[in-house]
């Protein structure tokens, strides 16, 4: 597969300029490493080792200062989480380099890894205030479609006036996953995510955290991918897998630490209708989530709409966090219920408060009970509502009153 230019690539040139750590974590297979070397070839002159080799691991496990100190300028180290104790070594490097210039320590190490570092404490807490952190994940649509990939500030400005005809639907889920799989017939993908599953719940699940009894998160992570788009219910999971409730929320916190699942969190303020603050569970991958539960996406839609539907939902939801990562605004990812069942699938809302609600339809028509709860959102935040959209799979862009659209899925990888 010819190599696909990844939309992080300027976020992570800015920060090595403005940061003397930068710390580029992924679901792995996502592309880090090759991201990583391409950077070095174009646009960051810099030495390349990974602690995938063993005598490099061996030697940054036996000293972690003397490893650091015979590498003499800006240094890319892949899968540094196999090294747990060279975050106090870097830190140390890092003090030293500022103190002698500040200015020059600056994009003096790129560290790449296949776990959340903000899920390891003991590592991430080394470098505070020294590492800005960034998350590749697998490909956005808007990557392999060669779309804008500015879906955000299009939503918070209301602007889409030129959205055009595109795949479908199915074919952006097969293409928006990992690079090794992407666009690939499922029999190839099957046996890929097989391998995937065995190697990562083995070895990434090892590094990150005791797990008393490993041979679970296989079945904890098809629980998961059943209930994608529900609310997360850690006693009911529990229950599930006959474990105790804190072992079952651990196993939960290995797998998201991996970025396999991810968690949606409820939007609410301080007012007068009660809300649900339970947080919503998603798979960071469609396609993996089809693999787990045996869902074959051809002809789904027609046989199984209402399991299609889950689907679709879980692909924006992957898809809004891969265009955050990158996008040019700021804004965090959340849903909105109320307890009397009003609700709206997502909610962007940047730091100023102001919010966008989206709704996700698998339908060709949309009419204006399907707004309702982007209405009630709007009847509560008010000034800080600056539209509501229903994504659906037809054509047109469509009013539905004043900061109220109906708009393709397209829209999405544009």
């Amino acid at each position: 597969m010819q190599y696909v230019k990844r939309r992080l690539s300027d976020k992570i040139l800015f920060s090595l300029k403005n940061s003397p750590v930068v710390f580029l974590n992924e679901p792995r297979q996502s592309g880090k490493s090759t991201l990583a070397r391409m950077l070095i070839r174009n646009d960051y002159p810099a030495e390349y080792l990974s602690f995938d080799d063993e005598s490099q691991m061996a030697a940054a496990r036996l000293s972690p200062e003397d490893f650091l100190n015979s590498l003499r300028g800006p240094e890319v180290i892949d899968e540094v989480q196999m090294v747990p104790s060279l975050f106090r070594a870097l830190k140390l490097a890092v003090d030293e380099a500022r103190f002698r210039d500040k200015k020059r320590s600056n994009g003096r190490f790129l560290l790449t890894g296949s776990a959340n570092i903000m899920a390891l404490p003991e590592l991430s807490d080394s470098l505070v205030g020294r590492m800005v952190v960034k998350t590749l994940y697998p490909f956005a649509a808007c990557e392999i479609f060669k779309g804008k990939g500015d879906f955000p500030e299009r939503l918070f400005s209301l602007d889409f006036a030129d959205i055009e005809d595109s795949p479908s639907v199915n074919d952006v889920i097969r293409s928006a996953t990992f690079p090794e799989i992407s666009g690939k017939p499922k029999r190839e993908c099957d046996e890929w995510f097989d391998s995937y599953r065995m190697t990562i719940l083995q070895r990434e699940a090892r590094i990150i955290g005791e797990v008393e009894k490993i041979d679970l998160l296989p079945k904890l992570l098809r629980i998961l991918a059943a209930r994608a788009g529900d609310l997360i219910n850690d006693e009911n999971i529990a229950r599930d897998m006959r474990l105790k409730l804190t072992a079952s929320k651990k196993y939960r916190g290995v797998l998201k630490a991996m970025f396999l699942t991810h968690d949606v969190l409820p939007w609410y303020r301080n007012i007068g209708k009660r809300l649900v603050k339970s947080s919503k569970g998603y798979l960071v991958d469609t396609l993996l989530l089809c693999h787990l539960l045996d869902w074959d996406l051809v002809n789904m839609p027609e046989r199984r709409p209402e399991i299609y539907g889950h689907v679709v939902e879980n692909f924006v939801a992957s898809e809004l966090l891969k265009l955050l990562s990158f996008s040019g605004i700021r804004a965090e990812l959340r849903y909105f219920r109320t307890d009397s069942g009003e609700e709206v699938d997502f909610v962007l809302e940047r730091p100023d408060g102001s919010l966008a609600g989206i709704e996700v339809k698998t339908s060709d028509r949309v009419n204006s009970d399907d707004f309702k709860g982007l209405e009630t959102l709007r009847d509560i935040t008010k000034d800080d509502f600056i539209c509501g959209i229903v994504l659906y799979a037809g054509n047109n862009v469509g009013s539905f009153g004043e900061g109220l659209l109906a708009v393709p899925l397209s829209a999405l990888w544009q």
